[in-house]
């Protein structure tokens, strides 16, 4: 069972490297192959019970996907400090704007369904 999903996932993400590499990398291989493994299960290509026990295994321990990035942050710590303010200014304002804009698209999505579900 977790083979199978292993298999589909992978597969999906050398796919999606495939497809990063033809579009001359404008969009990075992992975005590609999430997109397409989305695609197939939304057009029952592939069934979310092959996948699900993976996933859920993935997303569980998550936290260890942060741990190459937070290394890689300590040992550019150096550079880093020079201009933290910047940093944190970057950070926050970024930070904002992706809050701003989930809400603003969540906002619009559930006004949208409001005005199908009352037919107007």
């Amino acid at each position: 069972m977790y083979l199978k999903g292993i298999f589909i996932i992978v597969g999906f993400l050398a796919l999606g490297c495939a497809v990063s590499f033809a579009i001359g990398n404008f969009v990075p291989g992992s975005v590609c192959g999430m997109v397409l493994l989305f695609a197939a299960l939304a057009a029952n290509i592939v069934k979310a019970d092959d996948v699900r026990p993976v996933a859920d295994f993935l997303t569980k321990n998550m936290s260890l996907f942060f741990v190459p990035a937070s290394i890689g942050i300590m040992e550019q710590w150096g550079l880093i400090s020079g201009c933290f303010f910047g940093w944190i200014g970057v950070i926050l304002i970024s930070t904002l704007l992706v809050l701003l804009t989930t809400g603003g698209v969540q906002s619009g999505l559930m006004k949208i369904q409001n005005r199908r579900r009352h037919g107007k």
